[in-house]
């Protein structure tokens, strides 16, 4: 067992003496009727004289924020979900046992509080306390300073303490769930049913990604942990729902970095009869409403850059923009493999085994030389057949497929088709993943037998995109790595 400081000590002993005085020290059920910022935002154009006509009361509860004693007469703040708010509090307000009790507060413990709304002659709304209540006796005390820390790794583990000291940190933490439900209504108002599909599954299907594997004991079978909603979207598909999403958890085992978390918050949506292009016209209305409904902007600075979210968004094929960047024009037709590959090796870019193909070939050359150059929102499309094995071919050069992602900031925001419907190509495609496993590809999808059986009972012609939420809300509150954005990001193991 750790041993305890002198203040932790100090508390506990004070938790003690309320036990004696018939209190608990951890509270029970308040009622209060009002919060900090609706209280100041109400009464903050209210002139101060003007109180002393007036005699609105307040009851309040929240943790202690600081305290300055005076005698028979003390200030203090408290903050709850909404913010802070000062409160007076006197001896002849609320009689000596009280005040007493209310002198044995410490920084960090939970009160609740009753009075009269007044302001101060420095003009901040106050509450003057009438009734003062102990709720919880606070056994830690809280640090004094803890947004400043080095080892930012602390505030993402202790989370809880970040939320009360760090005004950024909350406001985060109170936006996202503003941004999802503004996404939520925004897709209901297009006809879209909200879903929920598996998360555990017997196949590795639906995305390029190394999966977590768990156990079923009484099946007594390994299971994966999904990398992906896409599939069992499109089954619903099949069965007529016609327009669904779903926002939901994923899970892929690699690598954490500033933007990447192993689990994340994906949404995936699949509109019957729709294509690529009304997957980019949902995905630009959607991001645009969310600047104006929930944020009230339209730029952002973010990792650097300032983005505008103002449409049109540019819209351009890869092969396009590597041409841009390099002069060499890969869609043309006397492109070979062998060309191709004495370009890569010309450009200094590696190329491994599984990926000696015409299509991985482009691909590395995007993200050598395009990629971090898409600062404004970019819809990047026509990708190679090879690294799409779940999309349509263009029907113009089926070299390609009616893909797209979305870019802002040099960095993937969106990855949208023109759906696969094709059950006998769609199946040549996942043979070729499995082919593409064997060379040591270990992101290769498997076969999904029942999916190709619903496919064979017909899927209509369909649009559909995946969102990272994780990386969307990192933009809309100007945060630079995905832990700013997650409550409770995975983290190395403490050890402490």
């Amino acid at each position: 067992m750790r041993e305890f400081t002198e203040q932790e000590l100090v508390r506990r002993q004070k938790a003690d003496k309320l036990r004696d005085m018939g209190l608990d020290p951890f509270g029970q059920r308040f009622e209060r009727d009002s919060y900090a910022q609706e209280i100041k935002d109400k009464y903050q154009d209210v002139d101060h004289d003007a109180f002393e006509q007036m005699n609105d009361c307040a009851t309040v509860a929240g943790r202690i924020m600081f305290i300055r004693k005076m005698g028979k007469a003390s200030f203090f703040s408290i903050k709850d979900k909404t913010g802070n708010i000062q409160v007076y509090i006197s001896i002849n307000d609320i009689g000596e046992d009280d005040y007493n009790l209310f002198k044995s507060a410490d920084i960090g413990d939970i009160v609740g509080v009753y009075g009269k709304i007044m302001k101060t002659q420095t003009g901040e709304v106050t509450i003057k306390c009438l009734k003062y209540t102990h709720l919880v006796k606070a056994l830690r005390p809280l640090p004094e300073k803890f947004h400043g820390l080095t080892d930012v790794e602390e505030r993402y583990r202790r989370r809880y303490v970040d939320l009360i000291m760090n005004e950024d940190s909350r406001k985060v933490a109170f936006l996202r769930p503003k941004i999802i439900r503004c996404i939520q209504n925004f897709m209901d108002s297009q006809g879209f049913t909200e879903v929920e599909t598996p998360i555990l599954s017997t196949l590795l299907t639906g995305a390029a990604a190394r999966p977590f594997i768990t156990h079923h004991n009484t099946q007594d079978m390994d299971m994966y942990l999904r990398i992906a909603l896409e599939l069992p979207l499109k089954r619903l598909l099949v069965g007529g729902m016609e327009a669904v999403y779903e926002i939901g958890r994923v899970f892929r085992n690699e690598g954490m970095d500033p933007k990447h978390n192993p689990e994340f918050t994906l949404m995936e949506a699949y509109l019957a009869y729709s294509d690529l292009e009304g997957m980019m016209d949902l995905t630009e209305k959607m991001y645009t409403t969310i600047a104006k409904d929930v944020v009230g902007k339209m730029q952002y600075n973010w990792c650097g850059n300032v983005i505008d979210l103002t449409g049109p968004w540019k819209r351009i094929s890869m092969t396009d923009s590597i041409k841009e960047k390099t002069g060499i024009d890969f869609k043309a037709h006397d492109i070979t493999l062998e060309k191709a590959l004495n370009l890569a090796q010309e450009h200094d870019i590696p190329v491994e085994e599984h990926q000696k193909s015409l299509g991985h070939i482009i691909n590395l050359f995007f993200e050598k030389y395009v990629e971090e150059t898409l600062i404004q929102p970019t819809f990047l499309y026509g990708h190679p057949v090879e690294i799409s094995p779940l999309t349509k071919k263009n029907p113009e050069d089926p070299r390609f497929v009616d893909r797209f992602e979305l870019f802002i900031g040099g960095k993937e925001f969106a990855n949208a088709y023109t759906e696969l419907n094709d059950p006998i190509d769609q199946l040549a495609r996942f043979e070729d993943q499995i082919k593409e496993r064997e060379l040591g590809n270990d992101e290769a999808n498997d076969i999904d037998m029942d999916f190709i059986e619903a496919l064979e009972y017909g899927m209509p012609p369909a649009g559909g995109i995946g969102y990272g939420i994780d990386r969307l809300v990192m933009l809309f509150t100007e945060q630079e790595t995905i832990r700013e954005v997650i409550l409770f990001p995975t983290m190395k193991e403490n050890n402490r």
